[in-house]
């Protein structure tokens, strides 16, 4: 992994299936149909990768052993093969289209690892104050499964991603030594241009992650994308090398999921912007489609980097 080149990342799977079923209130979220409608998720990975994604990222956002176990009522052992084959979907997704398109593309399958709050189904995600109240080591131990799951299922990064608080990142590195072999990059949600959700500055957040040698990059997901170029312009006196990872909503969204009318530009827009401060891998998280990845593609291959 280069992450010195240009890669694009996919865009809101979940979402997309979500216009098909009614995740919003489920409390596995897209996870669910890991269960019920595999083959959907396949296919709208397919959909991310005709449209030039470089990099996919696993339907396993929501998806925990505790989760799995108290909803869908299955076996310890049943739920890490459910959290596995997010894996095996995204690798038939992979294989299926370079079979179909005879390319030779270097695409990678990123497992993504949601935080401790999303799978709460509360909406603590977006504000973190869980990490106050909860021990560090709660935390490690409910993550534990589903990383070495991921990593077992044959993932080749992880995407620890649409964290609120540094302080779960810190966990989740610490727990990363359990498996030295492993490299992830670290997206936060941000409520602004200067903080995380839990109210850390981002600046801040790049300074303590960057160093660890199992931290691949830093970046920003699940956010208005208005607040990408102030957030990245944050850090620039202590410049990482690091890559920027950078995948925020299509529009700004309020906190109950509601689309607020404020926010008309468009994802690519801002792409040049956010290269030219540090973001080598750009996609879309909610609501991005594989139309705005097709646009975003176009607009990277376009880019060379100085």
């Amino acid at each position: 992994m280069d992450g010195s080149k240009l890669k694009v990342l996919d865009g809101g799977v979940g979402s997309l299936l979500g216009r098909r079923y009614p995740l919003l209130d489920n409390p596995l979220w897209s996870a669910s149909l890991l269960h019920s409608h595999p083959d959907d998720i396949k296919d709208t990975h397919l959909l991310f990768l005709e449209a030039g994604a470089e990099v996919i990222i696993t339907a396993s956002y929501q998806a925990s052993v505790e989760g799995f176990c108290d909803h869908l009522k299955v076996s310890e052992t049943e739920a890490i093969d459910l959290i596995k084959r997010s894996v095996t979907l995204a690798h038939e997704a992979r294989d299926d289209y370079l079979n179909k398109s005879s390319k030779q593309d270097d695409i990678l399958i990123a497992g993504s690892v949601g935080p401790y709050g999303a799978c709460q189904h509360d909406l603590s995600e977006y504000h973190g104050k869980y990490v106050d109240t909860v021990p560090a080591d709660v935390i490690k131990e409910w993550h534990r499964p589903r990383i070495s799951a991921l990593l077992s299922a044959g993932v080749d990064l992880l995407a620890i991603e649409t964290l609120p608080a540094l302080t779960e990142a810190v966990i989740i590195i610490d727990l990363l030594k359990e498996f030295p072999q492993t490299k992830a990059w670290f997206a936060f949600a941000c409520k602004d241009e200067k903080h995380t959700c839990y109210g850390d500055k981002f600046s801040e957040v790049v300074a303590t992650l960057s160093p660890h040698p199992q931290v691949f990059g830093v970046g920003i997901n699940c956010s208005a994308p208005c607040h990408v170029t102030p957030l990245l312009d944050s850090v620039q006196t202590n410049r990482t090398e690091k890559p920027f990872i950078v995948y925020p909503n299509s529009e700004t969204l309020k906190r109950e999921w509601q689309l607020r009318t404020d926010s008309t530009q468009s994802l690519v827009s801002y792409v040049e912007k956010w290269v030219g401060l540090g973001a080598r891998w750009i996609g879309g998280c909610c609501r991005t489609t594989p139309e705005d990845i097709k646009q975003i593609k176009e607009k990277m291959d376009g880019l060379s980097l100085q």
